[in-house]
């Protein structure tokens, strides 16, 4: 990261487009808390949330929008970046439109719920001069920026690596169990972060999927669109070999990695707070952060200093095209070769 600007004329200001539980309890919150960002307005399809967000924030009636008129956002200069909090369906959709009125845009993860759609966010931000960020908030978390380190030499040569996040989910009308929205089950909401902590260890792409297979649902009534559970194995340059799996039947969080003269894991790893680790060595000590006001400061500065997105669109790109082929894996039983 660059030197940040000193002193600034002013915070960035930050819509959330989007209002549920993430964005209420998470987001909004960690806005309270960044120092050069800060929450000026909202998109929303729910009126009825509207004035609880004005009272509690005190975001004026100018800076919030419905998603029939998000376009209206390229006129107002309160607003500098715009998050996506989405169904999955809806992350490129969004994120186009907010490029196009000129707002920066980090994007909640998954991307997107296909590689062609990931193309064309990039493209249109790119070409609107615009930045684009993916709501990865582990790598601004100090035990996942340490095993960042851990993979590349601490205790030698990187053998394996294994984790595996998963949550029960009992709500028959959740969105993530409609493939139209979700864009499929676990591995695209929880999973993704087994696979991406799998590559940040292994510091490279991987070069293949060899092995992944869904798990029998256990409620196969309301897991007709998408899987119930599903694991799977990551190939990397020099046979290192990272195995993952996550489902909606239970609750599960860990992450662990073995080299040639050390082991190192984290749990819980991928929670939002209370991150535990240890390596051969020792308990990892770190400071408890706030993972979204780091997150959403770190792309900020990245606005404000003209440099690189920390976890740019293209880091988002390789990631769905790694969950696509391990969907392809689990249905054809074969290895999938990765070109990414």
């Amino acid at each position: 990261m660059g030197k940040p600007l000193q002193p600034l004329s002013r915070k960035l200001g930050v819509a959330l487009v989007g209002l549920g539980q993430y964005a209420s309890e998470e987001l909004a919150p960690a806005l309270q808390e960044t120092q050069y960002c800060e929450l000026r307005g909202i998109v929303t399809g729910s009126p009825e949330k509207i004035p609880e967000w004005k009272d509690k924030y005190g975001i004026p009636d100018k800076n919030i929008y419905n998603y029939n008129h998000l376009e209206d956002i390229a006129s107002n200069d309160d607003i500098d970046i715009v998050y996506i909090v989405l169904p999955n369906s809806q992350h490129a959709n969004y994120t186009v439109r907010a490029a196009k009125a000129g707002k920066h845009v980090i994007c909640e993860k998954p991307m997107a719920i296909s590689v062609e759609e990931c193309d064309e966010m990039i493209r249109v931000c790119r070409e609107n001069g615009v930045k684009l960020g993916i709501g990865y908030r582990l790598h601004s978390d100090p035990y996942h920026q340490y095993v960042m380190e851990l993979g590349q030499g601490k205790f030698g040569q990187l053998h394996k690596v294994e984790g595996e996040h998963s949550m029960l989910l009992e709500d028959p009308d959740a969105w993530r169990l409609q493939h139209k929205f979700a864009g499929g089950g676990p591995l695209m909401d929880v999973g993704i972060y087994v696979v991406q902590a799998a590559c940040y260890t292994v510091g490279k792409d991987p070069i293949a999927v060899r092995e992944a297979s869904f798990g029998e649902p256990t409620r196969p009534e309301i897991y007709a669109t998408v899987e119930e559970s599903i694991q799977w194995t990551l190939e990397f340059p020099g046979g290192v070999l990272a195995h993952g799996s996550c489902s909606y039947k239970k609750d599960a969080d860990w992450l662990k990695s073995e080299a040639s003269a050390g082991k190192w894991s984290l749990e819980p790893a991928f929670a939002y707070s209370g991150i535990k680790g240890h390596t051969t060595e020792g308990p990892m000590q770190f400071p408890e952060v706030n993972q979204q006001a780091r997150q959403m400061d770190e792309f900020a500065l990245a606005v404000l200093n003209g440099e690189d997105t920390k976890v740019p669109g293209e880091m988002g790109r390789r990631d769905v095209a790694i969950l696509m082929a391990i969907y392809e894996a689990a249905k054809t039983g074969e290895a999938v070769p990765l070109n990414l």
